[in-house]
């Protein structure tokens, strides 16, 4: 269950949302797309409900698993996810280009590999160029050298103009995000810069600081 939250996401940053496995960041994330059910209460994105049709070209959502079409090549997704979306013809050379998939464009998917397949789900969600990616653990099961590519991707779109929502259950991704929400049973408990996150609770990495918080919050009970 998620709690009365607000969430800020600017433009041209990563937002981090950390927390451990069950702590409700998928759900929050469904939440904002519009794909969640909400049993109380509403969902505003970019000053509209979620999951209207005027935010469909304007948040681009990439899942914990690919979601892309094993039996298609990687130029066959995009172009039918392009039809989908009513993005530009060129966009899908664009996207190639922008996620270094230009070289496997002809490459049916199920023969690509774990980090391939996940940039293949990314370059479907910038497909329009959206405003705002939401991004669920997209490093999950990645080695360091394809999660270090991943998030240098992040920080390229961000600087391009693009808000990034990314979440992760690995509280090493802390240091590449410009801001950080720490979520626990469907609360956010605290909301800071990496630096002000450590700075706050003394502590020297982003686990020690989720753990000081927890204890804190406990001790206030």
């Amino acid at each position: 269950m998620l709690r009365d939250l607000t969430v800020t996401v600017p433009r041209g940053q990563v937002v981090g949302l950390l927390g451990p496995s069950g702590s409700g960041k998928t759900t929050l994330m469904r939440c904002v797309v519009g794909v969640q059910r909400v049993a109380a209460g509403g969902v505003t994105v970019l000053g509209r409900p979620a999951g209207s049709r005027a935010l469909r070209s304007r948040i681009g959502y990439v899942t914990q698993a690919a979601s892309v079409y094993d039996d298609l090549t990687v130029r066959e997704n995009l172009r039918y996810f392009r039809g989908v979306l009513g993005a530009p013809a060129g966009d899908v050379d664009r996207v190639l280009e922008q996620t270094g998939l230009a070289g496997q464009a002809g490459q049916v998917v199920h023969s690509l590999s774990g980090g391939q397949r996940n940039r293949v789900s990314l370059a479907a969600a910038l497909l329009g160029e959206p405003e705002l990616l939401v991004l669920d653990e997209p490093t999950v099961g990645l080695d360091p050298v394809l999660r270090f590519e991943l998030w240098s991707l992040f920080h390229e779109l961000a600087e391009s103009g693009v808000s990034l929502f990314v979440s992760s259950h690995v509280m090493d991704e802390a240091t590449r995000c410009d801001r950080l929400l720490l979520m626990r049973d469907g609360e956010i408990i605290a909301d800071d810069t990496p630096q002000g996150l450590l700075h706050a609770t003394g502590a020297p990495d982003a686990e020690a600081a989720f753990l000081e918080i927890i204890r804190s919050k406990e001790a206030g009970r």
